[in-house]
């Protein structure tokens, strides 16, 4: 079993990494804040105005740590990495299913069915968390949505082309997030949320929900290049220049049990409060540092809760299951498995 090594976020502007024997020191102003051994971490994020000498790129990617640069959003800049091997073989028979719709359609139903069963569980856990406590009427929102999300599970579950997968998955996210509001349990006017919007996120929830989005998409980015898949060629997602597709079709499944929750808990849990947030010209909302810091503290711990995998039947931590949908999903193509098992969280 593959172990659950660390990702080092530096946050802090005018940050610098170099090198000191075995360790990663980051130094801020020339003084000396933190080091870390560099055979613990599987990969480092630099957010913001950060910066590294290019020997010491290099010696990450010698040890196989992807350095990746993003914007403070969470947007992604770039990506340092080492040479890899990759698997050829399973590459060309990645993009020959690509071209192939009937084949698209079979990934990406199971895909999308999964993320929909699990937006229903967010929902089913959240009624079971505050049972009592919603009033009739946002009550019957959430029955009619949770019906909704049953209906196009099990549409998405048997889809024959790629055109009726997307048209489920719209629909449900359409049902889920009308009543994603419903499960935020604060009346203060910042944290209301009246729907998904992004590039630029518009509200300090939706800041939340791309900061964290952009997480996962490393993650799942760095599992598939780990099992020697081409993270650029997808099956749901269509094919655009320096677009992730692959990456992007795997975090379907994890977006409402890895992030989604734990944006719920950090604002219901009031761990985030209104003036965590800078609103800027134009309405674009973003964190602040140390809200950022909150976030990537919560999102680490939250990835070593432990589950029991719903296929393999083990117990492991959220954070290595992106790892192990990517080999399944190698599996599968490899045919040695007859479908892709998604993620269903339970």
């Amino acid at each position: 079993m593959r172990r659950h090594l660390n990702t080092l976020f530096v946050t802090t502007e005018g940050a610098w990494l170099r090198k000191d024997g075995a360790n990663l020191v980051v130094e801020v102003g020339g003084a000396e804040r933190a080091r870390f051994p560099i055979h613990m971490l599987d990969g480092v994020v630099c957010l913001g105005r950060v910066g590294m000498s290019p020997p010491r790129m290099g010696h990450c990617a010698d040890e196989g740590v992807t350095v990746s640069f993003l914007a403070e959003s969470g947007r992604f800049l770039a990506r340092v990495e080492g040479e890899r091997s990759g698997n050829v073989l399973l590459r060309r028979r990645q993009y020959r299913l690509a071209d192939d719709p009937a084949a698209c359609a079979r990934i990406a139903d199971a895909m999308v069915a999964a993320k929909i069963a699990n937006q229903r569980t967010v929902l089913r856990r959240a009624l079971r968390d505050h049972a009592g406590a919603v009033e009739a009427g946002r009550q019957a929102r959430l029955d009619d949505a949770q019906r909704r999300l049953t209906e196009m599970a099990r549409r998405a579950a048997v889809s024959e082309t790629l055109e009726v997968v997307r048209g489920c998955e719209g629909d449900a996210a359409s049902a889920y997030f009308g009543v994603f509001d419903i499960l935020i349990r604060r009346d203060e006017e910042a944290f209301r949320f009246t729907g998904r919007n992004r590039r630029p996120p518009l509200d300090a929830c939706n800041a939340l929900l791309s900061f964290v989005y952009a997480m996962l998409g490393h993650d799942c980015r760095s599992a598939l290049e780990s099992v020697g898949l081409d993270p650029q060629v997808g099956f749901l997602h269509r094919d655009r220049p320096g677009r992730a597709g692959l990456a992007l079709d795997l975090m379907e499944e994890f977006r409402p049990v890895l992030a989604d929750r734990l944006v719920l808990s950090l604002i219901n849990r009031r761990q985030i409060g209104p003036t965590d947030f800078v609103t800027h010209e134009g309405g674009a909302v973003t964190l602040t540092d140390e809200t950022r810091k909150t976030v990537l503290t919560a999102w680490q711990d939250r990835k070593r809760d432990e589950i029991t995998h719903p296929f393999l039947e083990e117990k492991v931590t959220l954070g290595l299951v992106p790892q192990l949908q990517a080999r399944l999903l190698a599996r599968h193509l490899r045919d040695d498995l007859d479908g892709y098992p998604p993620f269903v969280w339970r």
